[in-house]
């Protein structure tokens, strides 16, 4: 719990991790794309220095990536701070190392000059307002990209909220007929029914739609659910499970097989005179989960109103939204059979 905690108030932080090789490379080109742009703007073209351009890049670099690896190394000490005092702090931290590294460099360029204790105030002053304002553009640059992730994560929680809400069991008044009939003649069983229809329910509704869950856990689901639907349908359902993987270690979105079965009953099973067999399959694959369910289809006139639609998009705009493009939910169907196959990474 509390490393979930520290994870959100992470993730929760303007302020980027400069730690991580990608956010050094950037700063590294920024800044060489600086320094070229303050060498060409003191000389002309055809008069460029390499001379200055390398030493300007090596001051300017050094200061950059001694600030960065500080705020790195400060940043957990940052998060514990508002808006605005961690923004002071950073500016404090980031304007100390440009003023200590232009006096190294001015004792450094002006042997003469700092033998007699003299400094040149002026470059030092430039250089902390060009470091006071290059500062003030990054760090408003990290808080509107952190402002529009944030944005982007409310309307991505949103978005697969609504399209959960969406996502209800079909079969409530079945199964409340079937609580009604069972009340007299086996109360027992009445009373396992509405405990896996309100734990179905439960699922239904909960929020942590974005985060997902055991496998083991969505399977438990399923299970109620084909109980449920075995006291109404008897003899004509069968599921054949075959899970290939370790349900403890995999993790899907929740509520994502249990309404592709239901569909593979009510659509496939539950029109057809004798029944017949849903066959769920999961297996993992080039470091991807692979599950399947197929189901015997009736002849034509015999089905249902094609209705099940809704459910398939609703379950392929819940995997694109959590795993982007990599997520898939495929059909394929012929005279006897319909098969939905979903995929995404693990």
């Amino acid at each position: 719990m509390r490393s979930e905690k520290a994870s959100s108030v992470e993730e929760d932080f303007f302020l980027p991790d400069l730690c991580q090789a990608q956010s050094i490379l950037f700063l590294v080109l920024v800044t060489e794309l600086l320094v070229l742009v303050l060498v060409l703007s003191q000389s002309r073209l055809i008069d460029f220095s390499w001379v200055s351009f390398g030493l300007t890049s090596l001051f300017i670099q050094w200061t950059v990536l001694s600030s960065t690896a500080v705020l790195c190394n400060f940043r957990p000490t940052l998060m514990r701070l508002s808006v605005p005092m961690a923004t002071t702090a950073g500016y404090v931290l980031i304007l100390s190392l440009t003023l200590i590294f232009s006096l190294i460099a001015t004792w450094i360029s002006n042997k003469e000059l700092a033998r007699w204790g003299v400094v040149e105030l002026g470059d030092i002053g430039r250089n902390l307002i060009v470091a006071a304002v290059m500062t003030g553009i990054a760090f408003r640059y990290f808080f509107l990209q952190h402002q529009l992730r944030r944005q982007e994560q409310a309307e991505l929680n949103s978005r697969i909220q609504a399209l959960q809400s969406r996502i209800r069991p079909h079969f409530l008044f079945n199964s409340m007929n079937i609580i009604a009939s069972l009340i007299s003649i086996d109360p027992e069983t009445a009373e396992e029914v509405v405990e896996d229809l309100s734990m179905l329910f439960r699922a239904s509704l909960n929020d942590s739609t974005d985060k997902p869950v055991l496998l083991s856990e969505e399977l438990s689901l399923c299970d109620k659910y084909v109980h449920i639907e075995g006291l109404r349908l008897d003899d004509r359902l069968d599921v054949d499970w075959q899970v290939d993987v370790d349900p403890d270690n995999v993790r899907i979105p929740l509520l994502t097989l249990q309404p592709l079965l239901e569909n593979a009953i009510y659509h496939g099973i539950q029109p057809l005179p004798n029944g017949g067999t849903v066959l769920v399959r999961i297996r993992e694959e080039a470091n991807c989960l692979i599950a399947s369910i197929s189901n015997p289809v009736a002849a034509l006139g015999q089905t249902h109103s094609s209705g099940n639609q809704m459910a398939l998009d609703n379950i392929r705009s819940r995997l694109e939204a959590i795993y982007g493009a990599q997520a898939s939910l495929v059909t394929e169907s012929d005279e006897t059979s319909f098969c939905t196959t979903i995929s995404y990474p693990l």
